[in-house]
């Protein structure tokens, strides 16, 4: 790294990130500062020289921490950042962060910020960070040289998709082009063996990195008023459906689910825990990974929601209605069983929340799931408007949430 800024003259704002008063410190602007044209250097008066020790000496160092990388020590608040899962792109933005993006490998779909007056680039309009048939490109960790990683250290080697990367190109990237400072908090992997933080101890450490305490506490604020307008209507538990969770992927056209369970850990699951539902699905069926219709009418559930359906909407660029009810909805009619299942032939066979999330999304869908679990209580869903609900049937601030991403707190 020294050799790098060195041959550029000096050092990126990158490398102070990273290195600080190490880098001024450690002479690699010897010569630089201070030299006229000529090459004679001028004698510093005393006051010149007083000044310039408190500049070089000042200590804006500060320490950030989280698992696996621990804490590891900033001497400015970095500035631009990458993600690969859109969630860590939601909590900077919730953060005041949004100018720093550059650009997410899992990103959530740009709709869904809407509500907050987020200018959100579509997935497919993001630069990338892999190639095809190349899996993650390191090239482009370089180029894009961001001031941070938000991800895990572990997840590019852990999760083993891609035969060209190991631990040593994750240290490498690390090394050469910025930290990690991220958990890999959707759902716990075969690879962790650390923490999995909940989604606002994810954010309460992002804070810290953004020195953005105060925005993490109103952010925390909104969302305890939610959570606590929520559970204070929500009906006595004996009142509660169960709720037959499956995976987008599913195909109903050819008879094939794959159940989930809604009180799984991590923030992919959150909106379900908060409501305290209840999965229709044995453990059995869901350690099984794949169902027909013959086992969903052996549950035959009140409630079909079909996960991550809020965004699996064919290439709209909102949620369509339509194109969920012609992808899942109808082949279940459609079908000799799946019609006879109570949740079709009652109508409640609705698009799930989208498993990617950060606190602003997680507010919006907290809302949806809700309003599609008790419509009585909470004001009826409608699909056909989504995200955008009408303000007697909004179950939190809108504006709050606004001032806070602008830092009118």
């Amino acid at each position: 790294m020294a050799d790098d800024a060195t041959e550029h003259g000096a050092p990126t704002r990158r490398e102070y990130v990273k290195y600080g008063g190490a880098v001024v410190g450690g002479g690699l602007l010897a010569g630089c500062v201070g030299q006229s044209d000529g090459g004679d250097t001028p004698e510093a008066t005393s006051n010149e020289t007083e000044a310039e020790t408190e500049t070089t000496t000042e200590d804006t160092s500060y320490e950030a921490c989280i698992e696996p990388v621990g804490c590891q020590t900033f001497e400015e608040v970095p500035e631009t950042y990458l993600v690969y899962n859109g969630g860590w792109a939601d909590m900077a933005f919730a953060l005041g962060q949004r100018d720093g993006f550059i650009t997410a490998g899992n990103m959530i779909p740009a709709f869904l910020f809407e509500p907050f007056d987020l200018d959100v680039p579509a997935e497919d309009e993001l630069p990338p960070l892999r190639s095809e048939g190349k899996g993650w490109d390191k090239e482009l960790f370089f180029e894009y040289d961001p001031d941070v990683i938000l991800m895990s250290s572990e997840y590019m080697h852990g999760v083993g998709w891609y035969d060209n990367w190991d631990e040593s190109d994750t240290e490498e990237i690390a090394d050469e082009v910025a930290p990690f400072f991220g958990n890999n908090m959707r759902r716990r992997r075969e690879f962790h063996d650390h923490e999995l933080y909940s989604l606002y101890e994810g954010l309460e450490r992002l804070a810290v990195l953004f020195q953005e305490e105060e925005r993490y506490e109103a952010m925390a604020a909104v969302h305890d008023e939610l959570q606590s307008e929520i559970q204070s209507r929500l009906p006595p538990e004996d009142e509660r459906p169960e709720v037959a969770l499956v995976n987008g992927g599913s195909e109903p056209a050819k008879g094939t689910f794959y159940p989930m369970n809604t009180q799984d850990e991590g923030y992919e699951m959150k909106p379900y825990r908060d409501l305290d539902v209840e999965s229709a699905f044995s453990e059995d069926i869901v350690e099984g990974g794949e169902a027909d219709y013959e086992t969903l009418l052996e549950v035959d559930p009140a409630i079909i929601m079909v996960h991550w359906g809020i965004g699996n909407t064919g290439d709209t660029d909102s949620f369509s209605a339509e194109a969920f009810r012609e992808q899942y909805v109808a082949p279940m009619e459609d079908d000799s069983v799946g019609s006879q299942l109570t949740a079709v032939q009652e109508g409640n066979v609705y698009p799930g929340q989208y498993g990617e999330q950060g606190p602003l999304v997680n507010l919006l869908q907290t809302e949806m799931v809700a309003q599609q679990l008790y419509p009585e209580e909470f004001g009826a869903f409608a699909p056909e408007e989504f995200p955008d609900v009408p303000e007697d049937r909004r179950l939190f601030d809108r504006q709050r949430v606004r001032d806070i991403i602008t830092g009118d707190i």
